[in-house]
C-alpha cells in the first residue's frame, strides 16, 4: 500500500515574471458577463507520496520543479488570502497525469528512490469583489473541466494518490439469448454499445447458436469492432438514393431512384482503382496510405479526427488525436516527420449565455485544442507544418479536430502478415481506465449529459512514452524482428489484437498486461484505449533482441499471448475465459445496413434542425445591390474575417522547424508573415534534391449549398495549392476525411452521397488517387429540449505531392516591382457559398434590417445561383504552370480561394511589401471579377523577360495579364481606385 504521507509543493512565479495565463483567464472572466475587475494569480501544485524525508522533498523541488530564475516555491498549503478567493484544481481518479509520471521517473533518476507516486494540480487566486456564486461559476466554466478534473473553493485540494490494490477478476455474464427487441435496445443504451436493433439481434442469434450467453467482454468487443468509428458501416452500406434534383425525360415530375452499393467502393476506392497509379504502394488496406518517394524510400500519410473527445476535453482530445495519428504512421513501419492539423471551431466571440447546455465555450475549446497539439508534436520532435482553421456557428457544440501525419520508411520495409506461433507483444504505455468505450463514444451523438458519462472515454497522452516506442519500433523494423504491427487505438487491445489476428486466431492471457494501477475488471483491461501502446507479432526467437532494444529506450514490453491458427478470439484472465468468439463472426457477422438518402440539390442542409444557435443571415434580395459598400470596404472585411485573417499566433506556437527539413514554411514573404499555399519538406537522410509538398482543401460554406460542389472545390483547392509551390501534378495523392451529421437523416446522408460523388469526379479529373481516408459521423448534439444541432457537412482533402527539385520551388509573396501579373483559369459567376456572400449577408443584416424581414426559412439562400464547378482546363493549366516553375519562369504563385481574386492579390502584395496596378480583371461584372471563388485559378508573377516563354507554355489555355507589380504597397483597380493599401 502506498504511504499516505503526502508532501505538497506550490511553485509560484516571481513577482517580476508575468504569467500569460493570468491575463488570459482575467479576460475570459469578463466574457462570462462578470463585470467586476479581477486579477488572477496562478501557482502550480505538486504532491509527492512515499518514503521521503525533508531533504528528498527539497531536492525534488529545487532540481525538478522550480526554475530559480522565474519561480519560487513553498511547502504546504497557502493560507486563504484576505479579500480574495482561492480555487484549486486536480485530476480525477484514473485520468493520466503525464507530468506526475515523469516527475516520479525523474526523481528516481536523481536518486530519490523512496518516491512512490506523484500528482499535479493548479491553484488560482482571484482578487476582486466577487460573490460566492460568481466564484463557483468561474471555477466550473473556466478553471476546471468536470469530465477530468475536480476542484475546491477556499480549501486545499486532496489529490487522488492511492489506488485500490485488490484485483478485480469478476467476469459478468449478460443474459441475452431470451431478450426481446425492447430488452436488446435497452442493453445497447445502458452499456453505450451504439448498436442498432439488427446488430443486437445478430449478436443474440450468434449466442443462441453456440448455446450460451455472452460475457461482458464479448459484447463490448463486438460493440467496439462493429462501431461506426472502426468498421465504417455507413460507407459500406447499401444506400437507396432518391434524387429529387433530377427529373426523368419522360416524366419531369418524377424522382430518380438509384442504388449506391457502398460509398467507399462506388466512389472513393473506385477512383483509386481506375487511376491505377503505379507509385501508389498501399491504399485503404493499412493504418496509413503509402506512396513511393523515390527508389529508396516510401512516404506514408494518414489523417484522423478526434472530434467528440475534443468537445468535452479539448486538450486531451487534441493531444491524443495527434498521438493516435502518429501511431498510425508508426504502425506502417515509418518514422513520422511532419504533422498536419485542421481545426473547426465556433465563433470566438459567441455569448456565454447563448451556449447550449453542457457545451464548452468555443474560446476554451480553441485554446485547449491548440495547446494539446503543441504539447504532443513539440515534445516528440515532429514539426507541425500544415493546416487550416475554420470558424462557423455550426461547430459550436461539435468542434472538428483533424490530425494528420506523414512518415518515411525504406521502400517495402513494412511486414503485414503475422504467422502461427508468433507472440503477441505490447509495447509502451501501461493500461488504465482511460478511453473505455472510446470507439462507441465517437460513434454516437453528443448530448447535454455527455460530460457526465464520458469521463472514461477521455484520454490524456504522454508524448515522451510514445517517443520511446517510436525508437523501439524503428530499431526493430531495421532488425526485421516482427512480422506485423498495429497501433492500439479505438477499441484498445480488443481491436488491435482482434484485427491483427482476424485471419489466424489468437489466445491472450490478460493478466500479463501491465496496469497503471490495480482494480481494473478484465473487460476494462481488454477495452481500455490507454495511449502510447503498439501491438506486434514477434517470432519467439526474436524476443530477446526486442527486449534488449526496449531496455535501451526505457520502453516496457509484455508478451500477452500468441497467434494460434484456430480462427478463434480467445481471451483469458488467469484460468477464466473472458472471451471466446469466432473471428469469422466478429469480422464478418455485422448485418449490412440498408439506408435511405435524399438528394435535393441543396446540399446537406434541407430540414436539418439547427436549433437556436443561428444568428440569421439575409437572403438574395439586396445581395447584388451591395447597399453602398465599396470593393475596398468588402476586401477589408474579408481580410479581417477569422477564416482569412492571419493564423500566425497559432502557427508560431507549433515547432515547424524541428528535424530541419522544412524548405517552404507555413509563413513566407517579408518577415515571414504571408500564408503559404503549401509547405515543402526535404526529408533528412534522402539523396538528391527531391522533396514533397503538403496542402489541404476545406470549405464547408459551399457545402451548405451543394455538397457535390464542395467536394470538387476542396479537391481542386488542395491540388492547386500544391502546384503553386512547385509540386508535380502527376504525382499527387489525396486523403479524404468526412465529418458529417446524422447518417440516419436521409437529407444529411444525401449530402454525403453527393460529396463522395464529387470526390470521385475530381480525383479522376486530376488523376490524383485517394490512398487513405476516414469518416466521422454523428457529429450532432441534442440539448436538454431535444433539439438536434448538426455540424455543416465538412470534407477535408489533404494532399501530398512530389517535388523533384526543392530549389526550384516558389512562394506566394510578390518579389519585384515591374513584374507582370497573370490570372490563370476562368472566372465565372460562382458566388454561392463564397466569402462575398457571407460578408455581404452579415453587413446587409447589420445595416438594413428592413430587407428580407419575412424570411423565416432555416436555409441560407444563395446570393448567386451557381456554386463553383469542376474547371475543365485545370489539369492542363496546372501541368503548364508546373513546367514553367521547373524552368524558372515564375517568381510567385498564389491560389484564388476564400475571397477570390481580391483577397489573393491583397495577400501577395502584403507578403511581398509591394503593390499591383491592375489593368483588367478578367470579368465584366466587378463583384464577380473580384470575389468569385471559381476553381482552377492561380495568380502568377512573371518577370518581363520571361513573359514570352511563359505565355507560349499556356497556348490554348485560359489566362490573362491583369496588371503589373509596383513599388507602392497598394493594390489599385484599373481606374486607380485603391482596393487595398498599406
Amino acid at each position: 500500500m502506498v504511504s499516505k504521507v503526502i508532501y505538497r509543493i506550490e511553485v509560484h512565479p516571481r513577482p517580476t515574471y508575468r504569467d500569460a495565463r493570468c491575463v488570459a483567464i482575467a479576460a475570459d472572466i469578463q466574457s462570462l458577463g462578470i463585470a467586476v475587475p479581477v486579477a488572477v494569480e496562478i501557482a502550480d501544485l505538486y504532491f509527492l507520496s512515499g518514503a521521503l524525508d525533508e531533504g528528498d522533498v527539497a531536492r525534488i523541488a529545487e532540481q525538478l520543479l522550480c526554475d530559480p530564475v522565474t519561480q519560487t516555491y513553498t511547502r504546504g498549503a497557502s493560507l486563504q488570502p484576505a479579500g480574495a478567493h482561492a480555487v484549486e484544481v486536480a485530476l480525477r481518479p484514473g485520468v493520466t497525469d503525464a507530468v506526475a509520471d515523469e516527475l516520479t521517473r525523474a526523481a528516481r533518476e536523481l536518486g530519490v528512490s523512496g518516491i512512490e507516486r506523484a500528482a499535479t494540480g493548479v491553484r488560482y487566486v482571484l482578487h476582486g469583489a466577487l460573490d460566492a456564486g460568481q466564484v463557483a461559476r468561474i471555477a466550473r466554466r473556466l478553471l476546471a473541466n468536470d469530465v477530468i478534473q475536480t476542484f475546491t473553493i477556499g480549501a486545499p485540494i486532496a489529490p487522488y494518490l492511492h489506488y485500490a490494490t485488490a484485483e478485480n477478476p469478476h467476469i459478468e455474464i449478460i443474459p441475452m439469448r431470451n431478450a426481446d427487441d425492447e430488452a436488446l435496445m435497452r442493453l445497447s443504451r445502458e452499456r453505450r454499445l451504439a448498436l442498432n436493433l439488427d446488430e443486437m439481434r445478430a449478436i443474440r442469434n450468434y449466442f443462441v447458436e453456440i448455446g450460451r450467453d455472452p460475457t461482458d467482454a464479448e459484447i463490448e468487443t463486438l460493440a467496439q469492432t462493429w462501431s461506426e468509428h472502426c468498421v465504417h458501416k455507413t460507407f459500406k452500406a447499401m444506400i437507396e438514393v432518391e434524387d429529387s434534383g433530377r427529373k426523368t425525360k419522360d416524366d419531369p415530375g418524377s424522382r430518380v431512384l438509384r442504388q449506391v452499393d457502398s460509398l467507399l467502393k462506388t466512389f472513393i476506392k473506385r477512383a483509386t482503382d481506375e487511376i491505377a497509379a503505379p507509385w501508389v504502394k498501399s491504399a485503404f488496406v493499412d493504418n496509413a496510405g503509402v506512396i513511393a518517394f523515390d527508389e529508396e524510400f516510401d512516404l506514408a500519410f494518414k489523417a484522423e479526427t478526434h472530434n467528440h473527445p475534443s468537445a468535452i476535453e479539448p486538450f486531451g482530445g487534441a493531444n491524443t488525436g495527434v498521438g493516435g495519428v502518429i501511431r498510425d504512421i508508426i504502425a506502417v513501419s515509418a518514422r513520422p516527420i511532419a504533422n498536419t492539423d485542421v481545426l473547426c471551431f465556433g465563433p470566438q466571440d459567441w455569448p456565454f449565455d447563448a451556449l447550449p447546455e453542457g457545451v464548452l465555450h468555443p474560446r476554451r475549446v480553441r485554446s485547449g485544442v491548440i495547446a494539446g497539439i503543441e504539447d504532443y508534436g513539440n515534445k516528440m520532435g515532429i514539426p507541425t507544418v500544415s493546416g487550416a482553421i475554420v470558424y462557423d456557428e455550426g461547430y459550436i457544440a461539435n468542434p472538428l479536430v483533424y490530425c494528420g501525419c506523414v512518415g518515411i520508411a525504406p521502400a517495402n520495409a513494412h511486414p503485414r502478415a503475422p504467422r502461427v506461433g508468433d507472440r503477441i507483444i505490447v509495447l509502451g504505455g501501461r493500461t488504465g481506465r482511460d478511453g473505455l468505450r472510446g470507439a462507441t463514444f465517437s460513434s454516437a451523438a453528443l448530448t447535454h449529459e455527455t460530460g457526465d458519462v464520458a469521463g472514461a472515454s477521455v484520454q490524456i497522452g504522454n508524448p515522451i512514452v510514445e517517443k520511446n516506442v517510436l525508437e523501439v519500433v524503428m530499431a526493430a523494423r531495421d532488425a526485421k524482428l516482427y512480422h506485423a504491427i498495429t497501433d492500439c487505438g479505438a477499441g484498445g487491445l480488443s481491436s488491435a489484437v482482434g484485427e491483427m489476428g482476424s485471419e489466424l486466431g489468437v489466445r491472450v492471457q490478460l493478466e500479463r498486461v501491465p496496469l497503471k494501477y490495480a482494480g481494473l475488471a478484465p473487460w476494462e483491461i481488454w477495452l481500455s484505449e490507454a495511449q502510447e501502446r503498439m501491438v506486434l507479432a514477434v517470432p519467439q526467437h526474436h524476443l530477446p533482441a526486442l527486449q534488449a532494444i526496449c531496455n535501451r529506450f526505457d520502453c516496457e514490453m509484455s508478451d500477452i499471448g500468441e497467434f494460434t491458427g484456430d480462427g478463434q478470439l480467445r481471451v483469458c484472465y488467469g484460468d477464466q475465459t473472458l472471451c471466446d468468439l469466432s473471428m469469422l463472426f466478429l469480422h464478418s457477422g455485422l448485418p449490412r445496413r440498408v439506408m435511405r438518402a435524399v438528394v435535393s440539390g441543396r446540399g446537406d442542409k434541407g430540414t436539418r434542425r439547427r436549433a437556436d444557435i443561428g444568428r440569421g443571415r439575409r437572403g438574395e434580395r439586396g445581395a447584388r445591390r451591395a447597399l453602398g459598400w465599396s470593393p475596398s470596404q468588402l476586401v477589408a472585411k474579408m481580410l479581417a474575417h477569422p477564416n482569412v485573417a492571419s493564423k500566425e499566433d497559432v502557427i508560431r506556437v507549433y515547432d515547424h522547424e524541428v528535424q530541419g527539413g522544412t524548405v517552404i514554411k507555413p509563413l513566407v514573404g517579408m518577415g515571414n508573415h504571408g500564408p503559404s499555399d503549401a509547405v515543402v519538406i526535404k526529408p533528412q537522410g534522402t539523396r538528391g534534391l527531391r522533396g514533397f509538398a503538403l496542402a489541404c482543401g476545406i470549405n464547408p460554406n459551399i457545402g451548405k449549398h451543394d455538397a457535390y460542389a464542395m467536394a470538387v472545390s476542396v479537391v481542386d483547392e488542395a491540388v492547386r495549392n500544391l502546384v503553386c509551390v512547385g509540386a508535380d501534378p502527376s504525382r499527387i495523392a489525396l486523403l479524404d476525411n468526412f465529418c458529417w451529421g446524422d447518417p440516419n437523416d436521409p437529407v444529411e446522408l444525401g449530402g454525403l452521397v453527393e460529396a463522395c460523388r464529387g470526390c470521385y469526379d475530381a480525383a479522376l479529373h486530376y488523376r490524383a488517387p485517394f490512398i487513405s481516408g476516414k469518416d466521422s459521423l454523428n457529429n450532432t448534439y441534442r440539448d436538454a429540449q431535444g433539439n438536434r444541432i448538426s455540424i455543416p457537412g465538412t470534407l477535408l482533402i489533404s494532399a501530398i505531392g512530389i517535388v523533384d527539385d526543392v530549389t526550384k520551388c516558389v512562394t506566394m509573396d510578390l518579389k519585384r516591382a515591374g513584374s507582370r501579373v497573370y490570372l490563370l483559369g476562368e472566372t465565372k459567376d460562382e458566388l454561392a457559398g463564397s466569402l462575398f456572400e457571407e460578408i455581404l449577408g452579415v453587413m446587409n443584416n447589420d445595416t438594413a434590417p428592413e430587407a428580407d424581414t419575412n424570411d423565416t426559412t432555416d436555409t441560407i439562400p444563395p446570393f448567386a445561383t451557381t456554386t463553383p464547378t469542376l474547371p475543365e482546363h485545370a489539369p492542363a493549366l496546372y501541368t503548364a504552370l508546373h513546367n514553367a516553375i521547373t524552368r524558372g519562369l515564375v517568381r510567385a504563385a498564389h491560389d484564388c480561394s476564400e475571397g477570390g481574386l481580391a483577397v489573393a492579390l491583397a495577400e501577395m502584395a502584403q507578403a511581398g511589401q509591394l503593390g499591383i496596378q491592375l489593368e483588367q480583371l478578367g470579368h465584366p461584372d466587378l463583384p464577380v471579377a473580384l470575389f468569385s471563388e471559381s476553381n482552377g485559378r492561380i495568380v502568377v508573377e512573371v518577370a518581363p523577360e520571361h513573359a514570352p516563354a511563359f505565355e507560349a507554355m499556356l497556348q490554348g489555355l485560359p489566362w490573362a495579364i491583369i496588371g503589373v507589380t509596383t513599388e507602392s504597397p497598394a493594390v489599385r483597380l484599373p481606374d486607380g481606385t485603391p482596393l487595398v493599401e498599406g
